[in-house]
């Protein structure tokens, strides 16, 4: 996926490069009855215009035409209900979309929204339907040696309620943060809207910050300033923040939290990073977790060069032989067909059948991006706990 640092989209929209005074608002983007949407911008300064967006597999930019008022404009689809994030491109610059208040934050990417009415469109967008509340948790991690944040989502009803909800922890992705699974990911709209249709059981939602390094969002201050791990690929291979969810998160949670604190109403999902912390977490530990989702992950084996890599075939048929005799009740694996990760679910897939250890298999048309990962939990949600 292209990258929008926040420092460039912000000291681009702070000087109007190129673009309409900060006075002037264009419809845009403007949605069509069909799902077509057209783009606009006024930028008489700009030799060139382009808009970028995920509702391409290849990301090509788009060339915008420009008529004799200086706008640029250009009409995209029809598209498929849902939501895409896009970018406009200005003399080879990137920018956000400035008649756009609606964006999104990803670690240091961030870029406009655009939410395309219809089943898919609607279930990320806001709904007259009773909301679930999230929260800001700050709580101690012995594990790591410091004071984390993280956010729980709890179910519509919960704070004026007694009853006990199932967990599912909801992990993000390499160079992302605690921050991701609400802003791109719209996790509690998602589960709004799935409890609202009865799709989906109750149930609180955390949502932790993966890199063991930093603290919080937005991943500036590490715990040993020393350190040249950067967030995500850096720390991934140390398994500290594994560590620190099975004995820090979980305790903390089951402890502050009206929550059934066994396997069975227990459930582990991320993409990418997330579903590579998912495999260690419930390789480690196979009786704590009976729902398991994997997102754009497959062995990490097989894409890492170090010639020194610690991968330990043996050992990890041992921890899948333990996670069969555990019997979980849902395991589940999902890549874009697209996905540069997608040889190394085949070869995750491979290892599971060697070992006997049954998993639905969800193979979508996209890579690897929020597109896919946001259909992957609406789709797992509603098979969590049933």
């Amino acid at each position: 996926m292209y990258k929008l640092s926040v420092y460039m989209c912000l000291l681009i929209l702070s000087t109007g490069m190129h673009a309409q005074p900060t006075n002037t608002r264009l419809d845009s983007p403007e949605i069509l009855s069909d799902n077509s949407v057209i783009f606009r911008i006024k930028a008489p300064g700009a030799s060139t215009v382009q808009v970028v967006g995920t509702w391409a597999k290849d990301f090509k930019p788009v060339p915008m035409v420009k008529n004799d008022s200086s706008m640029y404009e250009v009409k995209i689809g029809p598209l498929a209900s849902d939501m895409y994030e896009y970018r406009f491109i200005l003399d080879g610059v990137p920018m956000l979309d400035p008649n756009n208040n609606a964006v999104t934050r990803d670690g240091s990417i961030i870029e406009n929204r655009l939410l395309v009415p219809g089943p898919l469109g609607d279930l990320f967008a806001v709904q007259d339907v009773p909301h679930g509340n999230v929260t800001a948790v700050w709580y101690q991690s012995p594990t790591l040696g410091s004071q984390r944040k993280m956010h729980v989502y709890t179910p519509p009803g919960y704070e004026q309620g007694k009853a006990k909800y199932p967990v599912m922890y909801l992990l993000h992705g390499g160079g992302g943060d605690e921050e991701g699974w609400l802003s791109r990911g719209r996790a509690n709209y998602i589960l709004d809207n799935l409890i609202a249709a009865k799709q989906a059981v109750p149930m609180i939602v955390v949502i932790t910050n993966g890199n063991p390094e930093t603290v919080a969002a937005p991943l500036d201050r590490p715990i040993n300033k020393a350190s040249k791990e950067t967030p995500g690929i850096g720390g991934m291979a140390t398994q500290k923040f594994e560590q620190s969810l099975v004995n820090d998160v979980i305790p903390f949670i089951e402890k502050n939290y009206r929550v059934i604190a066994d396997a069975d109403h227990r459930a582990i999902t991320g993409f990418s990073m997330g579903g590579y912390q998912t495999q260690n977490i419930t390789n480690n530990n196979p009786t704590m977790f009976k729902y398991i989702g994997v997102m754009s992950m497959g062995l990490f084996s097989s894409f890492r060069n170090a010639p020194n890599t610690d991968y330990n075939k043996d050992k990890h048929v041992a921890q899948l032989k333990a996670l069969v005799a555990a019997k979980p009740k849902y395991y589940w694996i999902g890549i874009g067909k697209s996905d540069f990760l997608f040889e190394t679910v085949t070869n995750l897939r491979a290892l599971y059948d060697e070992v006997g250890l049954k998993y639905t298999y969800r193979e979508t048309e996209g890579s690897h991006t929020w597109k896919e990962w946001r259909l992957y939990l609406s789709e797992l949600a509603p098979k969590f706990f049933k």
